[in-house]
C-alpha cells in the first residue's frame, strides 16, 4: 500500500507512539502503552485517545478486524524525519544547512569517527554533483 503524504506535523507525544510502532511494527494500544510506560507513567486511556486522534489525522492506520484493534504507522520514520528537519531548518536556521551543521558541530565534542563519516558523506555528495 502506498504511503499517503501528510502535512500533519506529529506532536512530541505522537512521535513517541510512532517510534514504538516503527521499532516494533503493527501493535495494539496495550502494547504501545506498555512500551511508553517503560520511560514514564502513561495512562492507557491517554495512549488510546492519542492513537485515535493520530488515526483521524492520518498518522496511523487501524485494523479493526479483531476485538483488539491493531495500529500501524501511516508514515515512515525517514519521511517524518525529513519533514521535521525541513521545517526545523526553515524556521530555526532560515533554510541554511550550513548554519544548522555549524551549530550542531559546535555544541558538543564531535568524535573522529563522526567527523570521518561526515567527510565521506560530503565526498559522496560532491561526486553526485559532478
Amino acid at each position: 500500500m502506498a504511503e499517503k503524504p501528510t502535512n500533519t506535523k506529529p506532536t512530541e507525544s505522537e512521535l513517541e507512539i510512532l517510534q514504538v510502532l516503527w521499532e516494533h511494527g503493527p501493535s495494539t494500544v496495550r502494547f504501545v502503552n506498555d512500551e511508553l510506560s517503560r520511560n514514564k507513567e502513561t495512562g492507557y486511556t491517554t495512549t488510546l485517545k492519542l492513537m485515535q486522534i493520530m488515526h483521524e489525522k492520518g498518522l496511523l492506520h487501524r485494523d479493526e478486524a479483531n476485538r483488539s484493534h491493531i495500529y500501524r504507522a501511516a508514515i515512515t520514520e525517514t519521511a517524518t524525519q525529513k519533514q521535521l528537519l525541513d521545517r526545523f531548518l526553515d524556521t530555526a536556521f532560515r533554510g541554511s544547512a550550513l548554519k544548522l551543521v555549524m551549530q550542531a558541530l559546535g555544541n558538543k565534542k564531535t568524535s573522529a569517527e563522526d567527523l570521518n563519516e561526515i567527510r565521506n558523506l560530503l565526498d559522496n555528495l560532491k561526486k553526485d554533483e559532478e
